[in-house]
C-alpha cells in the first residue's frame, strides 16, 4: 500500500504541494498516495481534514504524512491529533527570522498565493491573453512579445508559452513550422524581424507520434515517418540559423521555463 501524504494549507496549498513534491522526490523507491486539502482557516474544517488523515491511515495500515503551512498554531495542533507524522513547512523558520530581523512574524493567510499586488495580477492576466492571442500563429502581430517560441506542432509551445504567463507574467507567442515553412533552408519570412525574440523547441519523433496520435489517430500528420521528416529538418534549421533551442522530450514545463528566461536574461520572480 502506499504512503498516504497530505498537503494542508489555510490558503491555496500550493506552497505545501509544491514543497512536499520536492521532498518525496528524494525518495523514488517509496509510492506516495497524495492528497491536498486547502482553506483550512477553522477549527471545523481542520476536525474534518483530521478525520481524512486518519481514515486514509486505518485504510493504507500507514502511518500518514502530513505537510504542513497552516500558520494558526491552534489549528496545527488540532491537525496534530491526526496521530500523521507532522511537517511544518514554516515553523523552522519563523523564529531564526524574528531574531534577525528583531520583529515578532503577523500571521497572516493568503499572502504568498493572493491578489496582493494588482498590477502584478494584472499583468498575468494581460500576458495569459496574449499568449492564446497569439497562439500558433493566430495573430502575427510579435511587436509586444517578449520571446516567440518555435516549433513543429505538438513539441510543448502552447503549454509552455501559457506556463510563462501564468507564473511570471512574461508575453510569450509561438509560431507552429508547418510543412511550407520546412521546405525552406531559413526562418520563415514573419519571423525574421524578431530574430532576438525565437526559441526553439524540438522533442523526440517518437514521443511525438504518440501525441499526434492522440490528437489525430490514423492520419499522415501522426506517421512515424512524418514525424521524424518534421523534427529532423526542425533541428537542422535551428543549427544552421544559430537559434537556441531545447528538447521537450524529458524536460518539464518548469524546466523549459526557467531555461528559456535564463537564455534571453528575463530576471522575474515568480508569482
Amino acid at each position: 500500500m502506499p504512503r498516504p501524504v497530505f498537503f494542508i494549507s489555510d490558503g491555496t496549498g500550493i506552497t505545501a504541494e509544491t514543497i512536499g513534491h520536492s521532498l518525496l522526490t528524494q525518495f523514488p523507491g517509496v509510492e506516495f498516495q497524495t492528497r491536498r486539502i486547502a482553506f483550512v482557516d477553522n477549527a471545523e474544517k481542520a476536525r474534518e481534514a483530521v478525520a481524512q488523515i486518519y481514515a486514509a491511515g486505518l485504510e493504507m495500515k500507514k502511518k500518514p504524512i502530513v505537510v504542513n503551512t497552516v500558520v494558526d498554531s491552534q489549528l496545527t495542533a488540532i491537525l496534530a491529533e491526526s496521530g500523521a507524522f507532522m511537517m511544518d513547512v514554516f515553523a523552522p523558520f519563523i523564529a531564526p527570522l524574528e531574531q534577525e530581523l528583531e520583529t515578532l512574524h503577523q500571521p497572516r493567510v493568503g499572502q504568498a498565493h493572493g491578489m496582493v499586488d494588482f498590477a502584478a495580477y494584472e499583468a498575468r492576466i494581460n500576458a495569459t491573453n496574449y499568449a492564446l492571442t497569439h497562439d500558433d500563429g493566430i495573430d502575427l502581430d510579435y511587436g509586444e512579445a517578449d520571446l516567440i517560441l518555435v516549433g513543429v506542432s505538438r513539441s510543448g509551445k502552447t503549454p509552455t508559452c501559457l506556463y510563462l504567463a501564468l507564473h511570471y507574467g512574461v508575453k510569450a507567442a509561438n509560431y507552429p513550422l508547418t510543412e511550407e515553412d520546412l521546405e525552406n533552408d531559413e526562418m520563415p519570412r514573419r519571423l525574421q524581424a524578431h530574430r532576438r525574440k525565437l526559441f526553439g523547441l524540438t522533442i523526440d519523433p517518437v514521443r511525438l507520434q504518440q501525441i499526434r496520435t492522440e490528437r489525430k489517430p490514423n492520419s499522415r500528420y501522426a506517421t512515424i515517418e512524418q514525424c521524424r521528416k518534421e523534427v529532423a529538418i526542425a533541428e537542422a534549421l535551428f543549427r544552421n540559423q544559430q537559434l537556441p533551442h531545447l528538447s521537450t522530450t524529458h524536460t518539464s514545463i518548469e524546466e523549459i521555463a526557467s531555461k528559456i528566461l535564463a537564455q534571453f536574461g528575463i530576471e522575474k520572480h515568480m508569482y
